[in-house]
C-alpha cells in the first residue's frame, strides 16, 4: 500500500519531478510577489486615503467647537466645548465620516454624533503623544483604529487653536478626522483576486507549455536510455549518440562511451585470458604426458624381466633419466614465469654486461657444437641489472639459435652495442628463419613457429616467453626480425647507466 501510494503521488519520472518542482516554484515566487503587492498597494491605498483626509481636515477651522465655537457637547461639564449647536449641514461634505475634537485637558466630543459615523476614541496617552509630535512639528502619519462598534476606520489628526490671546506654542486640542476602511479592504481583495486569477492562469498556461519544451528537452536523455537497453555483453560496440547540444548529456554520454570501451577491453582481456588459459593448460598438459608416458613405458619394460639385462636396464635408466630432468626442467620454468608474473623483486647490482659476455664465451661456444660463433662485443657498458638473469636471457636466445642452423654450416653472431640510453644485445643466426604469421606469437607460452618439429630438437616452447618477462623486469623490451630461408634476429634493448 505504502508503495502504491509513493508511486500515485511520488513518481520517479525526472519528467514529472522537474516539472513539479519547477511549478512548486513557480506557485511560491507568485505567492511571494501576490503578498508583497498587497501590501504595497494597502499602504498606497491608506496613504493616499489618508492625504485625501488631511486635506479635508485642513478646510476646516484650527479653532472648530474651542471657546465659542459650535459643536455638538461631550458629556464632560468642565470642558471648553461651547454646546449651542450649528446647523447639521455644517459638514455636510462630511458624509460617512467621522469627526471629533479632544482639548488640552483630555476631553473628547464627537462632533458629528449619530449623524454620520461613530468616531473612535484613543487613550490618553496616544492623544498626549500626538500633542507632543505636533509641538515638536514632526510628521504624523496615519492611524488604523476601530470604534466600539467594531467599525476599522483611518484617521488623520492636526492641532486645534483656541482665540488668538492665547499661548501660540500651546497645542489645547486635536482634531481628528476618519473614514471607513471597507471600501478600500473591497479595493485589495479585488486586486487580490484578479492577481489569484491570473497566477492560476498563468501557471496552466505554464503547464502546457512547460510540458511540451520538458519532452522536447529530454530527447537526448531518452536516446540515451534507448542506446543503454541496447547494450549486454553481446553487444558492447554500441556507444551512445553524443554532440546533442547539451552540455550535460553530452558529458554524460562521453562518459558513457568511455565505461563502455574500458567494459570492452576487460571482456576482451578476460577472453584472451582463458583462451590463454586453456592453451596453457592443454600445452602443459601435453608436455608432462609425454615425458610421463615415456617413463611408465621404460618402467613396464623393467617389470617385464629388463632388470636381468644390463643392456636394455642400463638404456631404460638413462631415458628415465633424460625424461624425468626433461619434467624437472619444465617445472622449473612454469615457476619462474610465474614469479615474474608476479611482479618480480629482482636482485640487481651494477655488473659489467660486456664482461658478462666475455666469462660465458666458452660455454657458447660448447653448446654451438661446429657452427661458426662470431662475438662483436663494445667494452666498457654498465647497468643495473642481475647477473644470473642476463645470463639466462643470453642463453635461452643462444640456445633458440643453435636449435634453428645447421649443425655445421649455421653462423651465430652475439652483439652488444649502446645506442642513445640503452644497451642493444643482439643474436643473430642464419637459419631457417620464420614466417611474418608467426611473429606476433613467438614469445606466447609453448609456442612453436614448427609445429611438426620434434622434442629432441625443440624444448618446450617456454625460452623466449621466459626471455620476454625478464627483459621487461629489467625495464627493457626485446624485438624480432625474421625471414624464411634467411634467418632471425632477436634484439633486446636494456636501459644503460
Amino acid at each position: 500500500m505504502k508503495t502504491m501510494f509513493k508511486k500515485l503521488f511520488f513518481p520517479r519520472s525526472l519528467r514529472y519531478q522537474l516539472l513539479t518542482r519547477t511549478l512548486v516554484i513557480l506557485a511560491l515566487i507568485l505567492l511571494v510577489i501576490g503578498l508583497v503587492q498587497y501590501w504595497v498597494a494597502k499602504d498606497f491605498l491608506y496613504l493616499n486615503e489618508a492625504e485625501t483626509l488631511n486635506a479635508k481636515l485642513m478646510s476646516l477651522p484650527r479653532d472648530i467647537g474651542l471657546n465659542g465655537n459650535h459643536g455638538p457637547a461631550d458629556t464632560k461639564q468642565n470642558s471648553n466645548f461651547d454646546t449651542n449647536l450649528p446647523p447639521d449641514n455644517k459638514f455636510f461634505f462630511l458624509q460617512d465620516m467621522s469627526l471629533a475634537l479632544i482639548d488640552s485637558n483630555g476631553n473628547y466630543q464627537d462632533l458629528l454624533g449619530n449623524s454620520s459615523l461613530q468616531a473612535p476614541k484613543l487613550s490618553e496617552k496616544e492623544y498626549q503623544s500626538l500633542r507632543e509630535d505636533f509641538y515638536k512639528h514632526q510628521h504624523i502619519s496615519y492611524r488604523i483604529v476601530k470604534n466600539s462598534n467594531g467599525m476599522e476606520q483611518l484617521l488623520v489628526f492636526r492641532p486645534a487653536r483656541g482665540k488668538p490671546e492665547d499661548n501660540p506654542n500651546q497645542v489645547p486640542g486635536v482634531v481628528q478626522l476618519g473614514t471607513n476602511t471597507a471600501p478600500l479592504q473591497h479595493v485589495l481583495l479585488q486586486q487580490l483576486f484578479t492577481f489569484i486569477i491570473l497566477s492560476a492562469l498563468a501557471l496552466a498556461a505554464g503547464l502546457v507549455i512547460y510540458l511540451r519544451v520538458l519532452r522536447k528537452t529530454l530527447v537526448p536523455l531518452s536516446r540515451i536510455v534507448g542506446a543503454v537497453k541496447k547494450t549486454n555483453a553481446g553487444n558492447l560496440a554500441e556507444r551512445l549518440p553524443v554532440e546533442q547540444g547539451q552540455e550535460e548529456i553530452d558529458r554524460l554520454a562521453d562518459s558513457f562511451n568511455a565505461m563502455l570501451k574500458r567494459i570492452e577491453k576487460s571482456f576482451d582481456y578476460e577472453r584472451e585470458t582463458k583462451e590463454q588459459m586453456r592453451r596453457f593448460i592443454a600445452d602443459a598438459s601435453h608436455e608432462l604426458r609425454t615425458p610421463l608416458t615415456s617413463i611408465h613405458g621404460f618402467l613396464e619394460v623393467l617389470l617385464r624381466g629388463a632388470a636381468n639385462r644390463p643392456e636394455q636396464l642400463y638404456k631404460a635408466l638413462n631415458s628415465m633419466h633424460g625424461e624425468s630432468k626433461r619434467i624437472i626442467k619444465l617445472v622449473e620454468d612454469l615457476l619462474l614465469l610465474t614469479k615474474l608474473d608476479q611482479a618480480p623483486k629482482l636482485q640487481v647490482s651494477r655488473i659489467n654486461l660486456s664482461e658478462l659476455i666475455r666469462e660465458m664465451e666458452p660455454q657458447l661456444s660448447v653448446l654451438a657444437g661446429e657452427r661458426t660463433v662470431n662475438f662483436d662485443v663494445t667494452e666498457g657498458l654498465f647497468g643495473s641489472y642481475e647477473a644470473d638473469k642476463m645470463k639466462q636471457v643470453i642463453l635461452n636466445l643462444f640456445n633458440n639459435a643453435v636449435q634453428h642452423t645447421d649443425s655445421f654450416d649455421g653462423v651465430i653472431q652475439v652483439s652488444l652495442g649502446a645506442s642513445d640510453k640503452f644497451t642493444e644485445l643482439a643474436v643473430q643466426d642464419n637459419g631457417s628463419g620464420m614466417s611474418a604469421e608467426s611473429l606476433p606469437y613467438i614469445f606466447d607460452r609453448f609456442y612453436r613457429a614448427d609445429a611438426s618439429r620434434t622434442r629432441q630438437y625443440g624444448g618446450a616452447g617456454l625460452g623466449l616467453s621466459i626471455t620476454k618477462s625478464i627483459v621487461e623486469a629489467h625495464g627493457g623490451r626485446i624485438e624480432v626480425e625474421s625471414e624464411v630461408g634467411k634467418g632471425t634476429i632477436f634484439r633486446v634493448c636494456l636501459p644503460l647507466g
